[in-house]
């Protein structure tokens, strides 16, 4: 039955194929000249376009994007928007503890500035502040997210009856509430929404149009060129421009399933009435949310890397992922038996041995970049805009001040390290899932140096 659940999902991504998608911009033809030219039409390049135009009207914003905007890992994620600008409080805590209340803080207000933005611009998207459930499906679990829960006041743990109350799952031991800190929303039509919103202030979007060289006031593709004061680089997983930046991440590929619409017994015998986004407490872990018209969108678990940090269409269908994705399903909601999946698909996002975005500026200070997100750039992206325009502009901010923004993450080690690095963490990562918790000598090192690689 697994398997037939799969019959007739369609190799094709949910959110890219809604009728509200744009007609394409004209690609860049011929030579421009602009104030900040902005590589990338992802969340990090259409909220730097945005909040440029709302920070320095005068300024005249170019933005070129290599397909279309949102097509990438911004049109076709899970929709989870959340504060966190450090993958995580525990992850924030580990690095910079000094730090953490005023990061959290800061997540916070980016994320109600978020909202702000889309009731301002009318975006329809979907923006739901339904918070999130961490679920614990292993007892080892209870002790992590109890920990957690003692740091955080603002968030409830709770039993397996009240988890279960909240969603029925025979899987679940217990949970973790965060009801403040995430929202949901339609990816696609939130960038998209954003592209609109540029447009509106006067920003000059060209589609279709992949920077082929750059200099440190110009740059070119393959039909034009711009030259910008200053230019903002925001194509995360992709390689960049700048070469010396193409160590400090990896491509990792994440593969996703959707579900047909339930019917009203079908979302009863699961409950979910607060609808939350949900994600298990395990390293490989599942997410999980309900769409607008009730289907469930399943994904996780198995990040992929690609040796050389190869990206290829090719990499966004694996079969035996997605199979394994739908007994997964079927295993968390027996209940659901019989019903089918509608569309399967896979995308890149950009990982960092932090496991958070880092930034920073080259060539004197014309050029400013910002990656390395590692699955949380939903949000985290319009903190990550501002970020580069303050750097961009030698602005003294509260942000600009932060170490998480003043320090960069370790480098990956060259290939073939890299890639043996990489599946070794993974392997390692899934043995302490089934091993309650232990963190083999690997990893425990990786802790000791701050490396990893999380998802």
């Amino acid at each position: 039955m697994k398997l037939a659940a799969l019959a007739d999902a369609e190799p094709r991504v949910f959110w890219l194929e809604d009728k509200a998608a744009p007609v394409p911009a004209p690609a860049l033809l011929g030579p421009t000249t602009a104030d900040l030219v902005v590589v990338g039409g992802g969340y990090t390049g259409l909220w730097t376009a945005l909040r440029a135009k709302e920070r320095y009207p005068e300024l005249d914003v170019v933005l070129l994007e290599s397909d279309t905007c949102g097509s990438a890992a911004s049109g076709r994620n899970g929709g989870f928007c959340d504060a966190s600008l450090t993958h995580g409080y525990g992850n924030g805590l580990a690095r910079w503890p000094d730090e953490v209340a005023q990061l959290e803080q800061l997540g916070a207000d980016n994320l109600d500035a978020i909202g702000d933005t889309i009731t301002r611009f009318g975006i329809d998207c979907d923006w739901q502040r339904t918070g999130e459930l961490t679920v614990a499906t292993a007892p080892h679990h209870l002790d992590e997210l109890a920990e957690e829960a003692s740091e955080r006041p603002a968030v409830a743990l709770l039993d397996q009856e009240a988890a279960r109350a909240e969603l029925n799952s025979p899987t679940y031991l217990g949970a973790l509430s965060d009801p403040y800190r995430t929202a949901l929303v339609e990816p696609a039509r939130l960038a998209w929404g954003l592209r609109r919103a540029c447009l509106a202030l006067g920003v000059r979007i060209h589609e279709h149009s992949r920077v082929t060289t750059l200099h440190s006031k110009s740059l070119h593709t393959e039909t034009g060129s711009v030259r910008a004061d200053r230019i903002a680089l925001a194509t995360n997983a992709f390689p960049s421009l700048l070469r010396r930046l193409r160590l400090y991440t990896v491509p990792v590929y994440d593969l996703v399933l959707v579900t047909e619409p339930l019917s009203t017994a079908q979302l009863k015998s699961i409950g979910w009435r607060h609808r939350q986004g949900v994600g298990d407490a395990s390293n490989l872990f599942h997410y999980y949310r309900l769409t607008r018209d009730d289907r469930i969108l399943w994904g996780g678990y198995m990040p992929l890397y690609h040796f050389g940090s190869r990206i290829d269409p090719a990499f966004e269908q694996r079969n035996s992922i997605h199979a394994m994705l739908a007994r997964h399903f079927f295993t968390t909601f027996p209940q659901l038996d019989g019903l089918h999946f509608t569309h399967r698909w896979g995308g890149v996002i950009d990982t960092s041995t932090r496991f958070c975005a880092f930034f920073g500026t080259a060539h004197s200070g014309h050029i400013g970049y910002a990656l390395g997100y590692t699955g949380l750039g939903v949000g985290a992206t319009r903190f990550g805009a501002d970020v580069m325009l303050d750097l961009l502009y030698a602005e003294d901010t509260e942000r600009t001040r932060l170490r998480m923004v003043r320090e960069r993450p370790l480098p990956f080690p060259p290939e073939p390290l890299r890639a043996a690095g990489i599946h070794l963490t993974r392997w390692s990562m899934a043995r302490a899932d089934t091993h309650n918790g232990h963190r083999d000598l690997w990893l425990r090192t990786l802790d000791r140096m701050g490396l990893g690689f999380d998802f």
